[in-house]
């Protein structure tokens, strides 16, 4: 007698792994086929770009502000496109499905506007941890930065040749600033010092 399928409508299911075992070696293959070392520039930028994602990731998942969680999920998905091109070749850039274009740099550019009109001027240097949210996006941004170096140095060894690239994460970083203060209200703000005068 036939043993009774356990699988849901009675159909196999094959067993999932996420483990390739292609990355043994310490290799691993870009988007666009070449085969590299895990320490190729690339994909130190790729997994740079996977960590800000998950750092914006857990600023959203605690935020109790819509507009705010709205705001992180869009910089998520243009993350990923941002990945993609980082993945392909320039030569290969035009076969990608979507690539980050001007439109997107003035979208975050007129976001980032918005919230300097709601915000007064902090008057000096800002310590993370008042607010967890924005203690978050604080260290988002701290990534965004590291991003944006590692991107430069491929741009300039014309491994990336979007340069929409480069300006949407030079405007992050200061994107990610003014939403942890939005978040926090009320910073934690140090005194500006005054200079010493030269004898």
């Amino acid at each position: 007698m036939r043993s009774k399928d356990p699988s849901p409508r009675g159909t196999l299911r094959r067993a999932f792994s996420i483990t390739t075992r292609q990355g043994d070696g310490g290799r691993t293959r870009l988007w666009s086929g070449e085969e590299v070392p895990k320490y190729d520039d690339r994909v130190e930028c790729l997994g740079t770009v996977d960590e800000l994602v998950s750092v914006l990731g857990i600023a959203r998942a605690w935020s109790a502000t819509p507009t705010t969680r709205r705001a992180i999920r869009n910089l998520q998905t243009t993350l990923f496109v941002i990945g993609s091109e980082i993945a392909a070749s320039p030569r290969w850039s035009d076969a990608l499905p979507v690539r980050l274009s001007a439109r997107e740099v003035q979208r975050l550019d007129a976001r980032r506007r918005r919230l300097e009109r709601r915000l007064d001027p902090t008057g000096g240097f800002v310590l993370p941890g008042v607010h967890t949210v924005a203690a978050h996006l604080d260290h988002a941004r701290a990534v965004a930065r590291r991003l944006e170096r590692l991107v430069a140095k491929l741009f300039d060894h014309a491994q990336v040749t979007n340069p929409h690239i480069l300006v949407w994460l030079n405007r992050l970083s200061d994107y990610l600033w003014l939403l942890a203060r939005m978040e926090e209200k009320t910073p934690d703000v140090l005194p500006p010092r005054r200079r010493r005068r030269r004898p």
